[in-house]
């Protein structure tokens, strides 16, 4: 009797370790979502920029980039060449708590971002307006993004812009170096 008792408590432990260990696991911040960290390139070919104007991968927010992510923050580092020749980079900041992250934005303005994840948090939707001022005069777009990881290896932005002249929308496709 006393060894089927010893048995019993032995399993009982057991069985509540595992427990905690697997709840501790599922509480762990990021754990079961998206990870965007890496050096993308995009794949033109299997990306759909629309009737933009700009330069090949340029076209609202394309060209490779490095993502960063780190508990509840995305960072996204881009260069590009100006008109001049001269190397721009970019850094972008989004929190992943939901809460509003504020950016500079070109000619002097800003940009206001909230990110949320789907509710399975395969995806990660980024909703930015953007003021730029211009000649003494405020403009304001939004553009919405979906950022979907659709393999480890590859990655899909849909992006949405309310522009003066219409809705936008452009699919990137980039890949993991």
């Amino acid at each position: 009797m006393k060894k089927n008792f010893r048995i019993f408590k032995i399993a009982l432990s057991a069985m509540i370790i595992s427990t905690l260990l697997l709840s501790t696991l599922s509480v762990n911040g990021q754990t079961g979502k998206a990870n965007f960290a890496g050096n993308w390139v995009l794949n033109e070919s299997k990306s759909d920029q629309g009737q933009q104007g700009g330069g090949p991968g340029m076209r609202m927010g394309g060209g490779d980039f490095v993502a960063k992510q780190e508990a509840n923050l995305l960072t996204v580092e881009r260069s590009r060449t100006n008109q001049n020749g001269e190397t721009v980079k970019t850094e972008t900041k989004y929190t992943l708590d939901g809460k509003p992250s504020v950016n500079t934005a070109g000619r002097g303005g800003e940009s206001k971002s909230t990110a949320t994840w789907s509710a399975d948090g395969k995806s990660l939707t980024i909703v930015t307006t953007r003021s730029m001022e211009r000649d003494g005069q405020t403009t304001e777009m939004k553009t919405t993004e979906v950022w979907t990881l659709t393999s480890p290896a590859s990655l899909s932005i849909v992006s949405t812009m309310n522009t003066p002249n219409g809705e936008r929308k452009t699919t990137r496709v980039y890949d993991k170096k």
